[in-house]
């Protein structure tokens, strides 16, 4: 038996997030419009019901956090859909606190891989959770704001909500 992704829908910065969980834990947030091709082609061997109930206690937090009330998460998380090098870079975005910042390169040397700035890269692109899992707290090594596949605008307000006004 395939395992169940629980999916729901959540209004947010003017775009329709789905929000995705396994029993494990929530296990995608992306922008995608009421499209369920993304989560289709991320969860290929999965079988999908939609349930908003099972993705309650993720979406009141999205909420508070988008609201201002709420500076960390507190969710089970799966990232089983990743590579042991994407989950490793995807657990170093989760130690970088609320209102800071990182670069590529600070990833890399957080997981002892200092030479892998383009593989971080192209891991933090393919976080399957994001705004739990903070990619959008990265930048580029000169400060500038790089790219964000909620796009570019929702990471400036993302950056807003957390204080940090670089590049806003």
């Amino acid at each position: 038996m395939n395992t169940i992704i629980y999916y729901t829908f959540l209004p947010m910065f003017d775009r329709l997030y789905t929000i995705a969980s396994t029993e494990k834990g929530l296990a995608y947030v992306s922008p995608d419009d009421g499209s369920l091709i993304p989560l289709k082609k991320h969860f290929k061997d999965f079988d999908l019901q939609e349930d908003a109930s099972m993705n309650a206690g993720s979406i009141k937090q999205l909420e508070e956090y988008t609201e201002g009330s709420r500076k960390e998460f507190h969710l089970d998380l799966d990232i089983q859909s990743g590579t042991p090098f994407q989950q490793a870079v995807w657990q170093a975005l989760l130690t970088i606190p609320f209102g800071q910042t990182r670069h590529y390169g600070a990833i890399a040397d957080g997981i002892n891989n200092p030479k892998a700035v383009r593989a971080v890269g192209g891991a933090i692109g393919r976080n399957p959770i994001s705004i739990v899992i903070p990619c959008h707290r990265i930048i580029g090594k000169g400060g500038s704001l790089t790219g964000y596949s909620g796009g570019i605008d929702v990471k400036k307000k993302l950056l807003a909500i957390e204080g940090i006004q670089q590049g806003v």
